[in-house]
C-alpha cells in the first residue's frame, strides 16, 4: 500500500508516468459503468452473494459474473468462495473512499 508521500511522489513537475495514467484510465473506465456502480453501491453496505447481486439489480447471475470479473481484474473488489456461493466485497478502504469522495463531489453542488 502506497503511503501519501510515495502518491505525491509519483506526482512531480512531470505528471504521471505512462503506465500509472493508463491503470488510472483503466479504473475509471470501469467505474463509469452505471451497472458496475450499482454494484460497488451495493457492496459498499457489505458483502454480497453474486445471486443476492442479481436478485436486487433484476440482471442474470452471468451477467453480474461478467462486471464483477472487470472490477476484479482491477483489485476494484475482492471475493472469496463458500460451498458453491461466491461472495464479493469492495477490495480496500481506497475503493470505499473514491465511491465516498465521489457522492460528496456530486451532492456540493
Amino acid at each position: 500500500m502506497m503511503m501519501q508521500a510515495e502518491v505525491q511522489f509519483a506526482i512531480d513537475k512531470d505528471g504521471l508516468s505512462e503506465e500509472v495514467l493508463i491503470q488510472m484510465a483503466e479504473s475509471f473506465k470501469a467505474l463509469s459503468d452505471p451497472t458496475r456502480l450499482q454494484i460497488l453501491a451495493l457492496l459498499f453496505t457489505g458483502e454480497h452473494a453474486v445471486g443476492d447481486l442479481a436478485d436486487h439489480l433484476d440482471v442474470s447471475q452471468s451477467a453480474v459474473s461478467h462486471q464483477l470479473r472487470i472490477l476484479r481484474a482491477l483489485d476494484i473488489v475482492r471475493y472469496h468462495k463458500e460451498g458453491r456461493e461466491v461472495y464479493y466485497s469492495l477490495a480496500d478502504d481506497h475503493v470505499r473512499d473514491i465511491l465516498l469522495r465521489t457522492l460528496e463531489h456530486i451532492l456540493d453542488d
